[in-house]
């Protein structure tokens, strides 16, 4: 495959576990790690029965439109273009060979290895299209999304919601929109996009609105940035009647760093505190929370939580 980022970028994100595919990437988290090993799984096996040791985090694409405060990708090195597109079926192909890569070293721990969560880890069954970038600006996203759930695997699809006409079209099991901030000039502060894409945020909502998939809205907060205003979140959220809501803290990680300060971080308590103060605004049941993840979950009562896989 042809390079498509200078060698130091590169070299980075090597050093920073991503394994490059064409222009796409995966990467093991924590909690594939973790579960792995036979310990607690993500956030997503609580919330919803996916299961952290079948879980392919990926990305068709590096490149992003936002600049987020709250990002800890690091996007601020990311090139301006990606070069030729490859063929959905070709990218997924070297993702899951990257996946089964990665993974391969754990079956020479035994002493430290769930070898039945292992051996299940070979066949995986969820992909999260959320690693870094913005998926929908690979052309063929939408055909990526029909190949996946044509492996039979589930797809959950998390997007800033700056490309409205890509969402009335793809149709994965989970949309995701990144709702970070109740207004336009805070959007503007947090998610510092490179064009005036407000407005197409707004479209994007209503697209939600009319998805045929299971829909999130996912609030990301940082204390004294965006963690304020719950009737403005609530007023995006009504626009997009998705199914769940999803109120997460911000971690204080990797580029954000240099953006953040440690104490923009809300504790777990502030999370769930402000999930509730949305669910009353909404209507919507606070349905769980996870606080080692300091994320919380409301329902809209409109699909079952856990997915069949």
């Amino acid at each position: 495959m042809m390079e498509r980022f200078p060698p130091p970028i590169k070299e980075r994100l090597k050093r920073q576990g991503y394994h490059l595919v064409a222009h796409g990437a995966v990467k093991p988290c924590l909690w594939l790690r973790r579960s792995i090993r036979g310990g607690d799984q993500c956030y997503k096996n609580h919330f919803y029965g996916i299961a952290s040791h079948r879980c392919v985090q990926m990305t068709p694409t590096l490149l992003c439109n936002h600049r987020c405060l709250h990002c800890w990708r690091p996007i601020d090195e990311m090139p301006a273009s990606s070069g030729d597109w490859i063929e959905p079926a070709e990218l997924l192909d070297g993702v899951l060979f990257e996946q089964q890569r990665l993974i391969s070293g754990y079956g020479g721990a035994p002493e430290t290895t769930d070898l039945a969560r292992l051996e299940e880890a070979k066949s995986p069954a969820h992909v999260a299209v959320s690693l870094m970038g913005e998926p929908t600006l690979y052309p063929m996203i939408k055909e990526l999304v029909e190949e996946i759930k044509g492996r039979g695997m589930t797809a959950f699809l998390v997007t800033n919601g700056t490309m409205p006409e890509v969402l009335g079209e793809v149709r994965p099991t989970q949309l995701y929109i990144s709702l970070n901030a109740p207004d336009e000039q805070t959007y503007l502060k947090v998610s510092n996009p490179v064009a005036d894409l407000w407005g197409r945020f707004l479209e994007s909502l209503e697209m939600m609105r009319d998805s045929p998939s299971r829909t999130v809205a996912r609030l990301t907060l940082a204390r004294n940035l965006n963690l304020k205003d719950p009737q403005g979140y609530a007023r995006l959220i009504e626009i997009a009647e998705p199914d769940f809501v999803e109120v997460k803290a911000y971690m204080h990680l990797g580029s954000s760093r240099n953006r953040l300060e440690r104490d923009s971080m809300p504790t777990h308590d502030e999370v769930v505190e402000f999930a509730r103060d949305l669910s009353e605004i909404l209507g919507y049941r606070f349905a769980d929370h996870v606080p080692l993840s300091r994320v919380a979950l409301l329902s809209r009562g409109s699909a079952q939580e856990k997915i069949e896989l």
